[in-house]
């Protein structure tokens, strides 16, 4: 028989059954009356989920394709730009502005760590042409949340736009972007909203409008006017992933039936028993718990672990898939996720495969006692 696998980094996530059946129906024209009902239910409940009263523009693409469109039609060449870089993502969002031509003027905070209100405040009060801020809102590859609503403060202040990658984020933690001064706003299917790759989300505000109607630079599929035009009749302005609209609409069903609330609170518990757990096996966590994402644990691999051998034993041996690092963490840590479809078993069994693993390859450890420890976790929040 084969292995089955228990999907544990942080996108592609877990799959509902719910959404593959809906997934499953029969196909549908694009350009029809039914699936432009569709695109307008579809369209509501997202933003109910994003917490924006702006438009939500939803593209066939990857979370990239996404940050893309967002840059494509914001940045001019020679655009001073502000990128706030504190892992792999925001090297993304980074080069995504280079490639545009953009003025980049990069930030870089320590990985692990978030990213520092006052040296953004000193960059901003020191370039008053700054025209676009880039920032990520949870660091897949440190486990890092950085705080968006100050950052917001920031930018509205100095006039700058901001947009903010939410690919991993939305969806799992707390965002409100029309409060606290986002004005474009990405994110992506296959992370918390619970879908396969390949479609982005992207909300833009009035004062991102402003900007887009000034920006030169080319772009045609990624093309947010093309996409507002055919978003006045409930339409995409390309041929959309149908399918995944369907899988869309019943993963925001499961979430608005849960609450956002609860969904935030589910993902809070779990990471609180992941890090409770690892703390119990004597692992060191890489983030600050002030700034830990609820998301994702990033965990330094002991003395003596080799990671690549550790996340081959637990895949072959054991079916669970961690996460490795990525750039200068990559060799170091290994990363839990437990974002999306995910719940106390999904914690249970990964740590113990996890102390079995780790006492496979050579690593004192008292069995059962990470278990333990999340096992406590969640009779406390039970209770």
């Amino acid at each position: 028989m084969d292995k089955k696998l228990r999907l544990l980094i942080p996108g592609p996530t877990p799959v509902p059954p719910q959404v593959s059946e809906a997934m499953a129906r029969p196909m549908v024209g694009h350009r029809s009356k039914g699936f432009a009902e569709l695109t307008a239910r579809l369209t509501g409940k997202l933003q109910q989920i994003m917490q924006t009263s702006n438009p939500v523009f939803i593209l066939t693409s990857s979370g990239t394709g996404g940050l893309e469109a967002a840059v494509a039609n914001t940045v001019n060449p020679g655009d001073k730009v502000l990128a706030l870089v504190g892992g792999k993502f925001g090297e993304r969002f980074r080069d995504l502005a280079r490639v545009y031509g953009a003025e980049v003027i990069e930030l870089d905070f320590p990985w692990g760590q978030p990213v520092d209100l006052a040296t953004v405040k000193k960059q901003l009060d020191t370039h008053p042409d700054i025209t676009l801020v880039l920032a990520t809102l949870n660091e897949t590859s440190t486990a890092v949340i950085n705080d968006i609503e100050g950052i917001g403060a920031l930018t509205r202040k100095h006039g700058a736009v901001l947009v903010v990658d939410a690919v991993s984020g939305l969806g799992g933690v707390e965002m409100k972007p029309d409060e606290w001064g986002v004005d474009i706003l990405v994110t992506a299917s296959q992370k918390a909203l619970m879908v396969p790759p390949g479609l982005a989300l992207v909300s833009v505000s009035d004062k991102a409008w402003d900007l887009i109607a000034k920006c030169k630079s080319p772009r045609y599929y990624f093309s947010l006017e093309a996409a507002r035009k055919s978003y006045a009749k409930w339409n995409t302005a390309y041929t959309p992933a149908v399918s995944l609209f369907f899988g869309l609409e019943a993963a925001t069903d499961l979430i608005l039936e849960e609450g956002l609330e609860n969904v935030f609170a589910r993902h809070r518990l779990l990471a609180r028993a992941t890090r409770e757990a690892a703390k119990a096996l004597g692992l060191r966590l890489l983030m600050p718990e002030e700034c830990a994402s609820p998301l994702v644990t990033a965990v330094i691999s002991p003395e003596g672990v080799d990671v690549g051998d550790l996340r081959k034993l637990l895949l072959d041996k054991y079916g669970v898939l961690f996460a490795g690092g990525q750039g200068e963490l990559s060799g170091r840590i290994f990363r839990i996720a437990h974002m999306g479809y995910a719940d106390h078993l999904d914690v249970i069994s990964s740590i113990a495969a996890l102390e079995m693993a780790l006492s496979e390859l050579g690593y004192g450890l008292e069995l059962g006692k990470g278990v333990a420890a999340a096992q406590k976790v969640f009779l406390g929040g039970a209770n």
